[in-house]
């Protein structure tokens, strides 16, 4: 053999190297919750393309996020890390360029990234009177986005840095922006395409060809929707005057029935999405290469507890759907019971990416449960929202969600907390700290619990959510009435 056959050997097992470095696809969905999806086993929901890529690939039954609110969950996915120690505890707040991404981590290991749609973090210079940020974020070598929450059409797209307005439903318009950057990528390299939808998020305005969808399918009303013993008195404010309450919903612009079918209908073009997507890597050749993520950022409550909306920790509102297809890596048509969270994005991307996750990252790689001896998983994560000035009637939160129970501890209120054994009562009806109200008075509020299992049960969850909190930098958070 040559010296010039040899550099041209290595060169050539190089490039094969590279090639097996997985193409990645992340496509987020904005307040998408677990269960509207007919994989999930919605009784009339269509969702073909999702369907088609669960029968293909993995869906994580239990997967949750650990802060209800778009730009919190966002970054969460980003850096793998809870709030309290990312920082963006609002819609409102940059993320600091300073924290291991997944993003930059694939582009250091040659990746060419490109993010598509809805950042919405950063948007600070509206609170001083200014325009919402869409301006290119680090770790992507394409960038097309809107300002904030954006529009359901005609979007102004700022494309690298160019904004011009592009005519058309953007969930469409998006699909087709996916749909150029496979197609213009080279082979001999591994790309990252992170498609973020508008969709399903507020005000719920389905594509023209969907809008008729679902006119006479039955809207179930919730168990818990009227349930009022037991429950705190902000929830049942909320419940009867606020616009995320089923009393008043976004003042009066929806019934129940028609906030459900608008939401169910917005669902159809993402659906539509997946399938282009999904078309565009079979037409490229590189659909066997590819891990394709689907997901939603956060959940969405549709009548539980009387509300709409997000930010509690309700099970509507923290259990996301993520569905995750990679030939010859997962299993098709597998359903997963370990609970994941947002934050096993970024280190699950990094590791099958060839990287190592860095210590930062609060969340693990799920590509070890599909390992013949897989490691022991979480039993259990700690749910955090701060107050917003946005919505001013949910108080923040502080909890622990196990896999049998729901713990909720609320900040700067005097009122119940929340506590429920999900096994017996899976729709949370029956609140087991109900007759335990906060007050000043001296002795604790758990004092009050007037059964002794579940006064004990109490302080064991609230103990076991510091000890998360503390071994994840947010100790300061934990103190409070124990």
């Amino acid at each position: 053999m040559t010296r010039r056959q040899a550099i041209a050997g290595l060169a050539g097992s190089a490039a094969i190297a590279q090639q097996r470095a997985p193409n990645i696809v992340l496509i987020l969905i904005d307040d998408l919750r677990w269960d509207a999806l007919g994989c999930v086993g919605h009784p009339w929901v269509q969702t073909p393309h999702i369907d088609k890529l669960a029968a293909r690939g993995t869906r994580f039954a239990n997967a949750f996020v650990t802060t209800s609110l778009c730009s919190p969950s966002r970054a969460s996915i980003l850096t793998g890390q809870y709030m309290h120690a990312h920082g963006v505890s609002d819609n409102f707040t940059r993320l600091p360029a300073s924290l291991p991404a997944f993003p930059q981590l694939l582009q250091q290991r040659g990746y060419r990234t490109a993010f598509l749609g809805k950042w919405h973090m950063g948007d600070a210079q509206l609170i001083q009177g200014g325009q919402d940020s869409d301006e290119p974020q680090p770790g992507f070598h394409h960038w097309v986005s809107f300002p904030g929450q954006g529009v359901f059409f005609d979007p102004v797209l700022n494309e690298n840095g160019t904004r011009r307005k592009t005519p058309g439903y953007t969930t469409d318009v998006l699909s087709d922006h996916a749909v150029r950057f496979i197609e213009s990528q080279r082979r001999d390299r591994p790309f990252l395409l992170y498609l973020s939808h508008k969709a399903v998020h507020s005000n719920h305005d389905p594509a023209p060809r969907h809008r008729n969808l679902y006119t006479d399918t039955p809207v179930p009303v919730p168990a818990s929707a009227t349930v009022r013993d037991g429950k705190p008195n902000w929830l049942l404010r909320k419940r009867d005057v606020g616009r995320h309450g089923v009393q008043n919903l976004y003042a009066g612009a929806f019934t129940l029935d028609s906030l459900y079918r608008q939401y169910m209908r917005c669902l159809a073009a993402v659906d539509d999405s997946v399938g282009a997507v999904d078309a565009a890597l079979e037409r490229a050749g590189v659909k066997e290469n590819t891990l394709f993520v689907f997901m939603g950022d956060n959940g969405f409550l549709l009548g539980e507890q009387g509300l709409a909306d997000k930010r509690v920790m309700h099970e509507p509102s923290i259990r996301i759907p993520i569905i995750a297809a990679w030939p010859g890596h997962l299993p098709a048509g597998a359903v997963r019971s370990e609970m994941v969270l947002n934050l096993d994005i970024a280190p699950t991307l990094v590791d099958a990416a060839g990287g190592r996750p860095p210590a930062t990252m609060h969340g693990r790689s799920m590509l070890p449960l599909f390992q013949p001896n897989p490691p022991a998983w979480r039993k259990e994560f700690v749910y955090e929202y701060f107050w917003d000035w946005e919505a001013a009637h949910t108080p923040g939160v502080l909890g622990l969600r196990t896999e049998s129970h729901s713990y909720m501890e609320y900040q700067g209120i005097w009122d119940r907390n929340e506590l429920y054994d999900l096994r017996a009562d899976p729709d949370q009806l029956r609140n087991l700290l109900a007759g335990a109200e906060v007050t000043t008075q001296p002795g604790g509020w758990m004092e009050r619990i007037a059964d002794p299992a579940t006064r004990k049960l109490a302080r064991d969850l609230r103990a076991r959510m510091v000890a998360i909190l503390n071994s994840t930098g947010g100790g300061q958070l934990s103190r409070g009435p124990a």
